[in-house]
């Protein structure tokens, strides 16, 4: 079974509805490969070591939630990002990529994949925060102790979140956002969330979650980020028929 590039591309733009969505870099075909797809690697990051496996495995497309031409990094195509695109074009190789639409899609998102993995429950959107679904809450099924959570987390994600114990009381709802979410800390503790999940942290987001009442976990913005990708190209394989593979390039960060 195949698709054509521009047929894959539009369904999962308009699935994703990237173009609602503002973001720091472009959503959908970043790099032109093959017209047809048959075969597509998924995972995290367009990383050197992705397109590798995907040439190796004789990839038509890859699919990622981290792409390339961010804002504000250099415009010139030289070193690393010359190399990336060299083997992409080399090998004919459609790169496509979606960041925020793929964070807060309700099914598919980082965000929904997470909440999965962690078994949560009663999941919903703090609507303040835009795009929508980029901080979501919702609830253990059963309380939790700091430790106890910290245990889950390192238990699903097969790594232990940095944290930091703040309330003296059981763990019963939970914000989240997957990645460097790290700044939406005091909306979690306005939406009145027990304790706040994100991938990175910053030295003052410590003290944030000390001063204003609320447990904190970094959980590694690539382990949170594992999921939605995956699912997006289950999805796929699913819909079109297509050969699809998770490949998972591990990172500490």
């Amino acid at each position: 079974m195949s698709i054509s590039t521009q047929s894959l591309v539009s369904h999962l733009s308009s699935l994703l509805r990237s173009d609602e969505i503002k973001d720091y870099c472009p959503n959908g075909l970043q790099v032109q490969g093959k017209s047809e797809i048959a075969k597509v690697i998924t995972g995290v990051t367009a990383t050197q070591a992705l397109i590798d496996q995907a040439i190796t495995q004789q990839a038509d497309a890859i699919l990622v939630h981290h792409g390339y031409f961010w804002k504000g990094e250099a415009q010139e195509i030289t070193g690393m990002k010359q190399r990336r695109i060299k083997a992409l074009l080399a090998h004919n190789i459609n790169l496509i990529a979606y960041h925020l639409p793929l964070d807060v899609h309700p099914e598919f998102g980082n965000n929904r994949q997470l909440a999965h993995v962690l078994g949560l429950v009663d999941i919903s959107s703090v609507s303040s925060v835009k795009p929508e679904g980029l901080l979501m809450l919702g609830e253990l099924p059963d309380a939790m102790s700091h430790v106890g959570l910290a245990s889950l987390i390192e238990e699903k994600l097969d790594r232990p979140p940095l944290s930091e114990a703040v309330i003296d009381r059981p763990i019963k709802k939970l914000a989240w956002c997957t990645g460097g979410g790290q700044g939406f800390i005091e909306q979690a503790v306005m939406a009145g969330a027990d304790a706040f999940i994100t991938g990175e942290v910053s030295e003052q987001t410590i003290h944030t979650a000390r001063e204003m009442g609320i447990d904190f976990y970094s959980a590694g913005h690539h382990a949170t980020e594992r999921y939605g990708a995956k699912a997006l190209g289950e999805y796929v394989a699913d819909t079109y028929g297509l050969n699809v593979s998770f490949i998972d390039i591990p990172n500490p960060a």
